[in-house]
C-alpha cells in the first residue's frame, strides 16, 4: 500500500469519526477501531510454492455507549466514503435498537481521554515479484516448508471524546521449517521490517547445521531433573504464558494468578530477571481499546520483584486500582526480557552436559496457584555431553515451576536478544512479538 494509498484511507477514517460525531445523539458515546492491511502471502512446500497472492482487508468496530450499556458492529471499511458510510450509518441504527434490550454493565468505562498519536514507520520490505527467489535461494536443495506474510498493517482508533490515533507499519514474518527425510524438523522464524540478507543467510546456515545433527539417531532419555539450556524461541513461549493468568491484574484480584505469591512478596524471582513492556521498538501501537496510551516503557519485574501489573481501565474502576494503559486482556504486548552476560561461544562449554531446547509446545498451568507450567520439546532439541552435542532427544514432557526456573535455578541469560514474532493470521496479521535472550537453567523438571 502506497504512502498516497495511506493518506486516503486515514481521511476516510477521519471521515467516519467526524460524521459520527454530527449524527450521535447528546447521550451516545461511541469508540471506532480500525483494523486494514495489505499484505503479500507466500506459502511454501518442499521448497516450492504453494500459495501466493497479495489480500486487502480492512474492517471498523463501532462501539456505541448509552446509559451503561454498550454494544458494538464490526462492518467492511475499503476507504470509499458512499461504501463504509452506508455501513457505519447501518451499524450505529442497530446498535441504537439493541442498547435498549441490555443490561446495565456497572463497570462500563466511557472515554474520556483526549490523547492524539500518529506513527507511520516504513520499512524495506521484498517486493512481491521478490519473495520467491530471495526466499527458496538458500532452501533450494532442501525439504523447506514455510510461510512468508508482509505489507503494511493499520491499527486506528477515534471516539466521542475527541481522541485519535494512527498506527501504520511495514513489517514481514517468515515462519518455516526444515525437514529431514526421517520427519524430524528444525524450526525457525525471520522478521522484521527492513529484509536484510545477510541476517537470512546466518538464519538458514544455524538451521542447515541443526538440521545435519538430527541425522544421528535419537536419544531416549528417562525422566528426572536435567540441566538445560532454552533457546530464544523456548524463552519466548514460557515468558507468554504469563498473559494467560499470571500478569493481569484483574487476575491477580480474583486470585486467578500465578504470580500472586510474587505480588504478596511471598515469593521473588532471580535478581537478573527484569522484565518490561518496551513499547519505544514501535512494533505494535501504544494505544489499547479505548485510546489510552500507555508510557513507552513499563517495568515489570525489575532484578526479580514485581513492580508493576498490567491494569485495564475496566479493572481500576472494579477494584479501585490506577490503570496504566493495558489492554482489554491485560496481556504483554510488547514484551522484552532483559539479556545476562552469557556469550554464545558459551553456552555449550557451560552447559557441559544437559539438554539444548530449541522450541517448546503445548504449554500450559499444571498448578497455576504455585506457577507450575506443563509442556513438551519440539523440534531440534539435543543432548549435550561436556560441552558436545550428542544426539537428538525424543521429545520430553516437562513439569516445572516459574518461581524455579526464573528463579534459585536459573544460571544466567545470554548476552543477546532475539526477536521472536508474532506469526498468527489469523482475522488479520498479528504484530508484535517477544524481546528475549536465551538462558540456561539448573536441574529442570522432565516427567515423561
Amino acid at each position: 500500500m502506497k504512502i498516497d494509498e495511506l493518506s486516503a484511507l486515514e481521511v476516510s477514517f477521519n471521515q467516519l469519526i467526524e460524521t459520527l460525531l454530527v449524527k450521535k445523539t447528546a447521550s451516545e458515546q461511541f469508540t471506532v477501531k480500525l483494523s486494514s492491511e495489505r499484505s503479500q502471502f507466500t506459502r511454501f512446500n518442499h521448497a516450492k510454492v504453494r500459495q501466493t497472492g497479495c489480500v486487502t482487508d480492512g474492517w471498523i468496530e463501532l462501539t456505541l455507549m448509552e446509559n451503561q450499556r454498550s454494544s458494538f458492529r464490526q462492518f467492511p471499511f475499503s476507504g470509499n466514503w458512499d461504501l463504509d458510510w452506508q455501513e457505519g450509518y447501518k451499524a450505529l441504527q442497530e446498535l441504537r435498537d439493541e442498547l435498549t434490550l441490555l443490561p446495565i454493565d456497572p463497570y462500563l468505562v466511557l472515554p474520556s481521554e483526549t490523547n492524539i498519536s500518529r506513527e507511520v514507520h516504513s520499512g524495506k520490505l521484498l517486493a512481491a515479484e521478490a519473495v520467491v527467489p530471495t526466499v527458496l535461494e538458500q532452501v533450494a536443495e532442501l525439504d523447506f516448508t514455510g510461510l512468508y506474510a508482509g505489507g503494511v498493517v493499520i491499527k486506528a482508533y477515534g471516539d466521542s471524546n475527541g481522541q485519535k490515533h494512527w498506527f501504520a507499519t511495514d513489517s514481514f514474518t517468515l515462519d518455516y521449517s526444515l525437514f529431514t527425510i526421517s520427519g524430524q524438523a528444525v524450526k525457525g522464524t525471520f522478521a522484521g521490517s527492513n529484509w536484510d540478507e545477510d541476517a537470512y543467510i546466518s538464519k538458514i546456515s544455524q538451521a542447515k547445521k541443526q538440521l545435519e545433527l538430527l541425522s544421528n539417531s535419537a536419544k531416549e532419555l528417562p525422566r528426572g531433573q536435567y540441566k538445560t539450556y532454552f533457546a530464544p524461541a523456548a524463552v519466548a513461549d514460557l515468558l507468554m504464558m504469563l498473559s494467560w493468568g499470571a500478569i493481569s491484574e484483574a487476575d491477580i484480584q480474583q486470585g486467578n494468578s500465578a504470580l500472586a505469591s510474587l505480588a504478596r512478596q511471598e515469593k521473588q524471582l532471580s535478581s537478573i530477571v527484569s522484565l518490561k513492556e518496551n513499547f519505544k521498538l514501535g512494533r505494535v501501537p501504544r494505544f489499547n481499546e479505548l485510546g489510552e496510551m500507555a508510557a513507552p516503557e513499563l517495568p515489570i519485574v525489575e532484578e526479580g520483584i514485581l513492580i508493576n501489573t498490567l491494569v485495564n481501565s475496566r479493572t481500576a474502576k472494579e477494584y479501585q486500582k490506577i490503570a496504566n494503559g493495558a489492554n482489554s486482556s491485560e496481556t504483554l504486548r510488547a514484551p522484552e526480557l532483559s539479556s545476562g552476560n552469557l556469550v554464545t561461544e558459551q553456552i555449550l562449554t557451560t552447559l557441559d552436559t544437559g539438554l539444548y531446547v530449541s522450541n517448546l509446545h503445548y504449554l500450559n498451568w499444571s498448578d497455576r496457584h504455585s506457577g507450575r507450567i506443563t509442556g513438551m520439546t519440539r523440534y531440534a532439541c539435543f543432548w549435550v555431553e561436556k560441552g558436545e552435542i550428542i544426539a537428538p532427544i525424543e521429545n520430553l514432557r516437562f513439569d516445572e515451576s516459574l518461581y524455579r526456573f526464573w528463579g534459585e535455578n536459573l544460571v544466567d541469560f545470554t548476552n543477546f536478544q532475539e526477536f521472536i514474532p508474532e506469526v498468527g493470521t489469523y482475522e488479520s496479521r498479528q504484530l508484535g512479538g517477544s524481546l528475549v535472550p536465551g538462558m540456561l537453567v539448573n536441574d529442570f523438571t522432565y516427567t515423561l
